[in-house]
């Protein structure tokens, strides 16, 4: 992508001069008069690198630009002066100048601090990603055709600019996808800026997403880019969308459509080029018909959709996604298990409604909590709580008992299949809703999607 560095000089001569030069080079030149028109178009994005004189003409002079620029970007400014002295490079150095050359401009000079100072930048922006980003990065584990699916389709859109829509219940990995497509795009060099829109309060949201000006509300002490600013050329990540107030979706959506937006409490319109990746747990569909949520939206985002699995349909990848979390969680410092077949073959009988995320704490749990080398099925049936998770020994109900079945001489397999076809009954008088049939039923919401998921009613 060629660069653009932002020339903010009072003397024409200069400015042009120095444009025909970085025009030579491959640069994109920009001017600007004054520290004033500087400023506000380092304020409004897309500059990659400024050459600020230090001696300008009326309002703002060098120095007093380079602090308000300092305030809303990190950009290397390479300043200018035909008057220098060593007390106004050193003063310039502390206030933030990246390097510091004298009139009349050496050629190569110039070129060879703005080359530096573009490299500087980089490397700035790299070891923030680094830092950003864990040692390990953790990703989609399993072999089996759902995962091997979804890595595919991770494949084919993640060279692309498109947009991609991440469904699937909580706990399944719908971070680890879009870490997956962000590492395999072409700005994989760009950091991935993520919002939980579930986790920000609503007054809050609109200032997060979109900045806000210096003022423009109680504790707004100084100006703030937003994450679509900071997301510029890169990717935006959105997760949880499904829990965005309607008046929220709305402005998310005008600003999806044009890459334009206003700070809070600003006035100066600020364009953008993001990448959207967004994910939910919610059937956006039923939320669309709920009046929950926008229509329009589901359609702008919904480009390239991925749908996640929950673990209870790909229970064969359990030995290895074990064997993943368990090395995670050693390099945490836990000490490591093994895990017996049997142990295994117990866990893969379970439901997991929490999918991947309740399978790590639970093997957490099992680390920390039991003093063996190994962990046995005994442990497991234990650890997972009674009525949990069906024994692999237990024998299965087939599903096309009846209640006439009450002949059964096993008491307890009586009871397990009126309880099938009561809640089965009631979850059909309840068109399918599990909430509705809970309140019914006087059962927890939670507590009864997890029964019907273990007797494969749902």
């Amino acid at each position: 992508m060629t660069k653009k560095i932002l020339i903010i000089d009072d003397e024409a001569a200069i400015r042009e001069s120095l444009s025909e030069i970085l025009e030579d080079e491959g640069f994109i030149p920009l001017t600007a008069s004054s520290g004033e028109e500087g400023w506000e178009m380092v304020d409004r994005g897309g500059v990659d690198l400024i050459l600020l004189d230090i001696w300008l003409g009326d309002g703002m002079d060098g120095l007093e630009t380079l602090v308000k620029i300092k305030e809303v970007s990190p950009l290397p400014v390479i300043m200018i002066s035909g008057h220098g002295t060593i007390d106004t490079a050193v003063d310039a150095t502390k206030k933030g100048a990246y390097d510091f050359i004298e009139k009349p401009l050496s050629y190569d000079k110039v070129i060879l601090s703005i080359s530096n100072g573009l490299r500087y930048a980089k490397l700035e922006q790299e070891n923030t990603l680094l830092r950003q980003n864990r040692k390990h990065t953790p990703v989609l584990t399993g072999q089996s055709k759902a995962i091997a699916a979804i890595r595919q389709q991770i494949s084919l859109v993640a060279p692309t600019e498109a947009w991609v829509l991440i469904l699937g219940e909580h706990g399944t990995g719908k971070e680890l996808v879009a870490q997956a497509i962000h590492r395999e795009s072409a700005t994989a060099s760009q950091p991935m800026v993520e919002v939980n829109c579930a986790a920000i309060p609503e007054e809050l949201i609109e200032s997060e997403l979109f900045g806000h000006e210096k003022g423009s509300f109680t504790g707004a002490t100084s100006s703030k880019r937003g994450k679509f600013d900071q997301a510029d050329d890169g990717i935006l990540f959105l997760d949880e969308i499904g829990d965005m107030s309607l008046i929220t979706q709305a402005k998310i959506l005008r600003i999806l459509q044009e890459q334009k937006f206003e700070r809070v409490g600003g006035n100066k319109t600020i364009s953008v080029n993001v990448r959207v990746l967004a994910a939910t747990n919610k059937n956006l569909e039923q939320e669309i018909k709920a009046g929950n949520f926008r229509a329009d939206l589901y359609y702008r985002l919904n480009v390239v959709p991925i749908t996640l699995p929950p673990l209870r349909k790909r229970l064969e990848d359990i030995p290895l996604l074990v064997e993943s979390l368990m090395k995670e969680l050693t390099r945490k410092g836990l000490k490591a298990k093994a895990f017996s077949a049997a142990a295994l073959t117990e866990m893969m009988a379970h439901p997991w409604p929490g999918n991947v995320r309740e399978l790590r704490n639970f093997i957490e749990r099992l680390i920390i909590m039991c003093p063996e080398e190994e962990i046995s099925a005994e442990q497991i049936q234990i650890f997972l709580g009674p009525g949990t998770t069906p024994s692999v020994t237990e024998p299965t109900i087939p599903p096309s008992s009846n209640i006439n079945g009450l002949m059964l001489e096993d008491y307890k397999m009586a009871k397990q299949l009126f309880e099938q076809e009561y809640l089965q009954q009631k979850l059909q008088e309840n068109d399918g809703n599990v909430t509705r049939t809970a309140e019914a039923v006087g059962l927890e919401r939670s507590h009864l999607h997890k029964k019907l998921k273990a007797m494969g009613v749902i």
